[in-house]
């Protein structure tokens, strides 16, 4: 659940964002064309700017997430673009096949403007993360990795969170430890809405 912010979405308008998901990637996948919301009939807080990430699974399984920390289309296009993405670029997974659509289920995240972590040493920044509220993003040169805040059900150790984070952005675990910091940590909140019968990965 999103938290302490004004722009929180209602479930009602959160579904808008997983039938537009929904609509996308099966344009998509039965006939190689790419699907845009019509802004214009959709309620006004999914036509501005934001950020989600669209995950996909096959059976609970996870096959598939691709999504933005920085706005750049309005919400409801997001949703849309990113839907395709996790079908097609998620670089851990071979592209999803149309045969695979009746057993695709999909969430769509939204995520709050994220904010830079003031962290002293390793420990300050371990005790500043809120397990199962905030995301975590963290860089270092050009490497760059993003966890949403659902991955806490699966992985409730702030130790071993940030290790798997820092390894998935091709970071050295040691460098976390650095002092002074030199690995940019952020952290976001966000709201989930998932279509009927999605399981996050792992349940």
């Amino acid at each position: 659940m999103m938290v302490n912010n004004d722009n929180e979405l209602s479930e009602d308008v959160g579904q808008v964002l997983v039938a537009i998901a929904r609509r996308s990637l099966e344009a998509f996948l039965r006939n190689r064309s790419f699907y845009l919301p019509n802004l214009a009939e959709l309620p006004t807080a999914v036509t501005r700017p934001g950020c989600t990430f669209v995950t996909l699974t096959n059976q609970g399984a996870l096959r598939g997430c691709i999504g933005c920390t920085e706005p750049r289309w309005p919400l409801a296009e997001d949703a849309a673009r990113n839907a395709v993405a996790a079908a097609s670029r998620d670089p851990r997974f071979v592209p999803v096949e149309p045969a695979e659509l009746d057993d695709i289920r999909l969430e769509v995240t939204v995520l709050t403007q994220p904010q830079t972590v003031a962290y002293a040493d390793y420990d300050d920044l371990l005790h500043q993360l809120r397990v199962g509220i905030d995301g975590v993003i963290v860089a270092w040169g050009v490497h760059r990795g993003v966890l949403l805040p659902q991955v806490w059900d699966r992985i409730p150790d702030k130790n071993q969170f940030l290790t798997i984070l820092a390894h998935k952005a091709g970071i050295p675990a040691a460098k976390l430890r650095h002092i002074p910091p030199t690995v940019v940590v952020q952290t976001f909140q966000a709201q989930h809405f998932a279509e009927p019968g999605y399981r996050e990965p792992g349940d």
